[in-house]
């Protein structure tokens, strides 16, 4: 069997147990790492300073080579910060208006991926299968083909691909296009997405699509699809039955004994739809008065990416509002809103899923949004909760029990909320049992399994 090497950003480092770090990608890509034995390699997340970085890092975890690199100051800069998440991210997520463009930003970008391929090449053997993932590594492909690179090479983006309209305001829109054909598969997380691209690729006169997902386009034929990325079903529910007699899960019941728990989880960020959801929130109670005391609002949101300006700022809104709503509807013995702004331990959050009545997942855009999924999953079969889903998660295309809603549209989002929390018992029931089933054979092993079986084909 051919070795994988997988290709990201940041690597998710195994302690010394050998453990993978939580979360079901990290477990999914490790278990097919172990199976196959191979390479992990990305970026430390340290820098160099202003030296060049040294050697790679290598970990060695039985079979698996763990390889890492730092990064100039300036290449932080310039691919990281720059236009991996002030162009790339604000595009893919349809926010023009948020996208910085600067040509030694889009310079230092290429020119990382470069890097990064020169460390990779001589690691590589000739029968080796690479897997590149996400927005930060597009050109990757590109580099490692300049370098006499023949492996079967594919790619994963993890986020939203726009139209043509969004994605080609983009200067260098045809140097990311070509970048994708360079790979023999190219994965997103909906069909949406990957009709968006092998659009922009027939709109622009770049491409053709052909029959069975396959493309042309810059003189090669290559493969294209959608691939919903999935969690670790019966493990992560399993692990909320445990979770759900943690004593900080405990203490949290009795702190709202007789109330509805209404749960948001988000990364800080403008695409997850913060401030129209506490918007939608505050319409809810205040147009539903006998929910007074009746509801709480748990909103958990780790800062990320404060080096950002756009996501510094947020932070400040978005705490904010959150006090504004809590001073005017708020009572001595009520807080309607408790805003976290700060990671909370995994066992705790999956209790908390289990607790909460309302699972409000509602980004602006977001690729696939893989908290919908644990939430689904974490249920009591019993008694589950409702999961009130933006129509806008690449979610929305497998989650068919949820509550679909525009998060743009603030009634419309409170109304569901409250018809969330007067669901009868049976219609909960049924609405979960059809996304629990679908989940436990969607689940992310399989979107492993299959990705690299359509890429070794």
């Amino acid at each position: 069997m051919s070795r994988l090497v997988v290709v990201s950003n940041r690597v998710p480092v195994p302690d010394k147990s050998g453990a993978a770090p939580a979360g079901g990608l990290a477990v999914a890509l490790q278990a097919a790492l172990k199976e196959r034995g191979g390479i992990w390699m990305g970026w430390s997340g340290k820098s160099s300073g202003e030296e060049e970085p040294a050697d790679l890092t290598i970990l060695e975890q039985g079979n698996i080579t763990f390889a890492l690199t730092d990064l100039t100051d300036r290449d932080v800069d310039e691919y990281y910060h720059g236009f991996a998440n002030r162009v790339l991210w604000p595009i893919c997520h349809y926010r023009l208006d948020l996208a910085e463009y600067a040509r030694k930003e889009m310079s230092g970008y290429f020119r990382v991926n470069r890097f990064f391929a020169a460390k990779l090449a001589p690691m590589l053997e000739p029968d080796d299968i690479i897997w590149v993932h996400d927005y930060h590594l597009i050109p990757l492909a590109t580099e490692l083909r300049a370098l006499g690179v023949k492996n079967k090479i594919g790619f994963f983006l993890h986020i939203p691909l726009p139209p043509a309209d969004v994605l080609f305001t983009m200067p260098v829109h045809e140097e990311i296009m070509k970048g994708l054909a360079e790979y023999d598969l190219v994965g997103f997380q909906t069909d949406h997405d990957f009709a968006n691209f092998a659009g922009g690729l027939v709109r622009e006169g770049i491409g053709e699509q052909l029959a069975d997902g396959r493309l042309t386009s810059f003189g090669r034929t290559f493969k294209g699809g959608a691939y919903p990325i999935g969690i670790e079903t019966e493990a992560f529910a399993a692990y909320a039955r445990r979770a759900a007699k943690h004593a900080m899960v405990a203490k949290a019941r009795a702190s709202i004994e007789g109330r509805n728990l209404i749960i948001g989880v988000d990364r800080l960020d403008y695409s997850k739809g913060l401030t129209q959801r506490i918007d939608a929130f505050e319409k809810f109670v205040t147009a539903n008065p006998e929910q007074h005391n009746k509801v709480t609002y748990l909103q958990v949101t780790p800062k990320s990416r404060s080096e950002v300006p756009e996501y510094e700022a947020m932070q400040r809104t978005v705490a904010e509002q959150a006090g504004r709503v809590n001073g005017a509807l708020g009572t001595v013995d009520w807080v309607p809103i408790r805003y976290i702004n700060r990671s909370v331990a995994r066992p705790v959050l999956a209790g908390l899923y289990r607790l909460a009545r309302v699972g409000l997942v509602t980004p602006l855009r977001d690729g696939m949004n893989l908290v919908a999924k644990e939430y689904v999953a974490a249920q009591d079969p019993d008694d589950p909760g409702v999961l009130v889903l933006s129509r806008f998660a690449g979610a929305a295309r497998e989650l068919k029990g949820a509550l679909l809603v525009n998060p743009y549209d603030i009634e419309g989002a409170a109304n569901a909320i409250a018809r969330a929390i007067h669901m009868p018992l049976d219609e909960r029931k049924q609405r979960w049992s059809g996304m629990m089933e679908h989940l436990k054979k969607q689940t992310v092993q399989r979107w492993c399994d299959d990705f690299l079986r359509d890429l070794t084909a």
